[in-house]
């Protein structure tokens, strides 16, 4: 049996090199690269840790992000809570953030070329979870690629750069985490 086996194997390993040899390898296009944001803090749709809330340090998580299409000329980075009381409540927003940024470090302010809007916190820079307590709540990272720099004032409120941005999007990827705060 187990040299049948190995002629089976031998005999799609002959065929599949035969087949292959005459298929052009292509670089994959443009159209093919997905945008993806990751985080070294926390799993994607999982538990936000206490550090990067208002119960800990409320520093921001390490971002990098991969799949940036070549049309981009700037990035954007909005944080949000879709399950706050009053709609939408935006913790951090970022935005003509150098294309050639891969990656924020843990507690990162304002990168070197961007620019920060403001939250609703009414502050400029990131101010985590800090949901009601006695609720878990939804927050998105979502990385923007845009086709343009933003034309908007530095300290611009979420709703004015997404604006900015509505036709010059040519990428977009999303991490989420939940943070909840219970009764003591």
């Amino acid at each position: 049996m187990k040299n049948f086996s190995c002629i089976i194997a031998s005999i799609v390993f002959t065929f599949s090199t035969a087949v292959l040899a005459d298929t052009p390898i292509t670089p994959a296009s443009d159209k093919d690269k997905k945008l993806d944001i990751s985080t070294n803090g926390f799993l994607d749709k999982m538990a936000i840790p206490t550090l990067y809330t208002c119960d800990g340090k409320d520093v921001s998580p390490q971002l990098s992000w991969t799949g940036v299409p070549a049309k981009t000329v700037s990035l954007a980075l909005i944080m949000k809570d879709v399950d706050a009381p009053n709609g939408t409540f935006y913790h951090w927003v970022l935005f003509n953030i150098p294309k050639s940024m891969t990656e924020l470090a843990e507690g990162a302010t304002t990168p070197a070329g961007a620019a920060i809007g403001k939250n609703n916190f009414n502050k400029m820079g990131y101010n985590g979870p800090c949901p009601p307590k006695g609720s878990a709540h939804t927050y998105i990272f979502t990385l923007y690629a845009i086709d343009s720099k933003l034309n908007v004032p530095q300290d611009a409120e979420a709703p004015a750069v997404l604006a900015a941005m509505k036709n010059h999007i040519v990428g977009q990827a999303d991490l989420s985490g939940v943070y909840s705060r219970w009764i003591k």
